[in-house]
């Protein structure tokens, strides 16, 4: 009598598998929409200390990354150049060059206004800890993508001033910006160091629980975009614009997200990279930090009335990078699994 309804939920996984869809996808758009009904339950204001716990998540992510590396593997990573070029050049040249050939089409002041804040976040790096799991999840070049993701932080502490300071009119105070590096080389820098200095003697653990650990990294990605929806909704961020404007600005940051995506795929393919390095050139160069944006945001352009606005593009791309990329590496994920030994192109 059971026999018969036990294929069902197999048959609803396999469902939403064809749809492009598993228990991750749903489950970030579960805590948008909590945070939209909830956003008290993960701002500031909450009695939950949610920054230390996404720190500690994002810390100990790092960590068991770490874990899976050798100091083989990290100098491996760490020479192929044509990727590392690749991936900067889409953050800090590519993204910044988009930005200028749309200029003409924002007019007037307001116009002005919104292509400075959409310019401001071609100008940043892009993201540790979401590339980093992205690239995993959709089985790509694990120390490749550490490498690209921190270093595109070191240099965005230079360069997302510099860029924003020869385009726009800002005000930074550029000593401040060094405590992103600090943030970086505890949170990522040293748990991923440890990591590694363990990796002999613990690699075979981290292997055994890839499955668990995989399920640890969605899990602070859905954290992570929990506490950042409740804050934006909490501090009414998206109050002062009417639907169809953000919903327009939603469809640019959609479209600049999948024509940079497409372009890097492009590149990569045409420079014969690896699949696995061609993961990483599309996360990495396709992602741009909130956190070092809400941070530079408010060094860059000081008790400026427009900061919400310089904001908006950034939330938007923010959260909707989340959500394409999460559907993509899901896709690219089961694709690796499936996929031949070896059938992959090398890179030279």
């Amino acid at each position: 009598m059971i026999q018969p309804d036990t294929p069902a939920p197999n048959r609803f996984a396999a469902l939403l598998a064809r749809a492009g869809l598993d228990w991750f996808l749903l489950a970030l758009m579960g805590v948008v929409a909590l945070a939209y009904f909830q956003p008290g339950l993960g701002s500031k204001a909450s009695p939950v200390p949610w920054t230390l716990i996404t720190t500690v998540g994002v810390a100990l992510v790092f960590f068991f990354y770490g874990l899976k590396l050798s100091f083989a593997k990290l100098r491996a990573g760490m020479r192929n150049w044509r990727l590392h070029a690749l991936v900067q050049l889409a953050t800090f040249a590519l993204f910044p060059a988009l930005a200028l050939l749309v200029r003409p089409f924002f007019e007037a002041e307001s116009g002005d206004l919104l292509w400075q804040s959409i310019f401001f976040l071609c100008a940043l790096p892009s993201t540790v800890s979401t590339s980093v799991v992205m690239v995993s999840i959709a089985g790509g070049n694990l120390p490749a993508a550490i490498f690209n993701a921190s270093i595109s932080s070191l240099l965005g502490i230079v360069l997302t001033p510099l860029l924003t300071g020869l385009f726009l009119s800002t005000n930074a105070d550029g000593g401040q910006l060094w405590g992103l590096a600090l943030q970086l080389l505890w949170q990522v820098v040293l748990p991923v160091g440890a990591g590694v200095l363990l990796n002999a003697r613990f690699n075979a653990f981290a292997e055994r629980h890839k499955a668990q650990l995989r399920v640890f990294d969605q899990v602070t990605i859905l954290l992570i975009v929990f506490t950042a929806f409740c804050e934006s909704f909490a501090e009414g961020i998206f109050t002062s614009y009417r639907p169809a404007d953000i919903a327009k600005l939603g469809a640019g940051m959609v479209g600049l997200y999948l024509l940079v995506f497409g372009i890097v795929w492009g590149l990569s393919r045409a420079l014969r990279f690896s699949r696995a390095d061609q993961v990483v050139a599309v996360f990495c160069g396709s992602k741009k930090s909130l956190v070092h944006g809400s941070v530079m945001a408010s060094l860059l352009f000081p008790a400026s009335a427009a900061t919400g606005l310089i904001l908006l593009p950034l939330m938007l791309y923010h959260a909707l990078q989340i959500v394409l990329a999460s559907s993509m590496a899901q896709y690219l994920g089961r694709q690796a699994a499936a996929e031949p030994v070896g059938s992959s192109v090398t890179t030279a």
